[in-house]
């Protein structure tokens, strides 16, 4: 039970109270950001797909944190959406910044993730690890296209998410330490697909 309410007040957290950064945000105190209207409506629809992926990070590790019997690994789970708790707050923090709203189906994103979560968590421990590892490695993936695709002028953005792209890399890395098993390629391609999906809607909706 105490799991069980754990993980909702994790839900009602992550999609109605503003969040709270341990970290504080990463900055380029010598480089000002300026922005015309349109960078700044490019800039806020990475952003806001940055900040979905925040979203449905909270809820794939707090779906494994519930699914596991492994105390450890359900601590494991709980400092990873910990340091992705910094993730949500900065890039709500900049989508503010920008004047840029959060996607309208952050309800459905966090379902949707924690439903996937949960699946891999049932699956077994190497594989929920396995997920993970490959979760990570797609985003840090995705987070360096980003930094292609900001506006040069927006080096708030861009430090944010180079900090993310370092922090999601290292997220991987310490899963495969924990046991994680490789997915197949066919899982891969399936996540790959789903993650372009939710990309393309969350940049307009």
């Amino acid at each position: 039970m105490d799991t069980l309410l754990s993980a909702a007040d994790a839900a009602l957290r992550t999609l109605f109270a503003t969040p709270r950064a341990a970290q504080a945000c990463p900055t380029l105190s010598s480089e000002a950001t300026e922005l015309s209207a349109s960078e700044k409506n490019q800039a806020g629809a990475l952003m806001r797909v940055n900040h979905v992926g925040e979203v449905c990070a909270q809820a794939l590790y707090t779906a494994q944190a519930f699914a596991t019997k492994n105390e450890a690994l359900r601590a494991h789970f709980k400092r990873a959406s910990a340091e992705e708790t910094d993730h949500l707050a900065w890039t709500e923090q900049r989508l503010n910044e920008l004047g840029a709203h959060k996607s309208l189906l952050n309800p459905l994103w966090y379902a949707g993730a924690f439903g996937l979560g949960l699946l891999a968590g049932r699956l077994g421990d190497r594989v929920s690890l396995g997920f993970v590892v490959e979760t990570e490695n797609q985003v840090a993936a995705h987070l360096q296209s980003h930094l292609t695709l900001l506006p040069a002028a927006d080096h708030a953005s861009r430090a944010i998410v180079a900090q993310m792209k370092d922090d999601e890399a290292r997220h991987a890395l310490d899963a495969q330490k924990a046991g994680a098993i490789e997915l197949p390629q066919a899982v891969k391609n399936l996540m790959r697909a789903t993650a372009q999906i939710m990309t393309t809607v969350a940049q307009r909706v």
